[in-house]
């Protein structure tokens, strides 16, 4: 990744580092490129490493990329800032997803106009990502979208061997994590006036789902 505004005095190869994050960030900001013209104010949820930001950011100059994860991540992603800063980018709001409400744009005190989650619904529970759906509809505006990246069950079934495997190592390791199926979450989308527009065949089997509130 290049940026004329890298700070030297972070070490770079010290930070906690997602090579899923840099395999799929330029597929994913193609995306966003398509899919966020004319919105202002994107706000993301489990923002992890801070990888995905620094990189979108600076790409997306029309938009507000704010931040958000637990607050034990925020070290990290602020370190990633530091190394990556951008006039756009804002430093991660504290969002625990079991308790917390979405956080809401401090600058105009407004719900976002977008929301955007990578990686997180198969990490999280189904409680968490009913939570997580309900939470962005009834924050978004009308016309807003919710843009979630990540692998996802086509009728009951993988749609790959390496698919199969990741969802058992999950499984091992938190039975209530798991590779979700698509149908489930289109449903529990329309159950929060969240409609599919459109979905992205992605890198490496997954998938990254555009859903726009009614």
């Amino acid at each position: 990744m290049q940026n004329d505004n890298l700070n030297s005095k972070v070490d770079i190869s010290a930070l906690p580092f997602s090579q899923a994050c840099e395999n799929n960030k330029q597929p994913i900001l193609e995306v966003l490129q398509n899919e966020l013209q004319g919105f202002s104010h994107v706000l993301e949820i489990g923002s992890g490493t801070g990888q995905h930001s620094v990189y979108f950011a600076p790409n997306l100059t029309h938009l507000q990329w704010q931040t958000s994860d637990v607050v034990a991540n925020h070290s990290t992603i602020e370190a990633w800032h530091s190394a990556y800063p951008s006039l756009n980018l804002h430093t991660p709001l504290p969002f625990d997803l079991v308790h917390d409400p979405l956080p809401i744009n401090a600058a105009s005190n407004e719900p976002y106009d977008a929301v955007f989650t990578a990686n997180t619904l198969h990490i999280i529970s189904w409680a968490l990502v009913e939570r997580l759906f309900a939470l962005a509809g009834d924050a978004l505006p009308i016309d807003g979208k919710l843009i979630v990246y990540g692998p996802f069950n086509e009728h009951g079934k993988y749609t790959s061997g390496g698919n199969q495997r990741f969802d058992a190592m999950l499984r091992q390791g938190n039975p209530d994590s798991g590779i979700r199926d698509k149908a489930d979450i289109v449903s529990l989308a329309s159950a929060h006036h969240l409609l599919l527009r459109k979905t992205y065949v992605m890198p490496a089997n997954n998938q990254l789902l555009v859903f726009q509130k009614l």
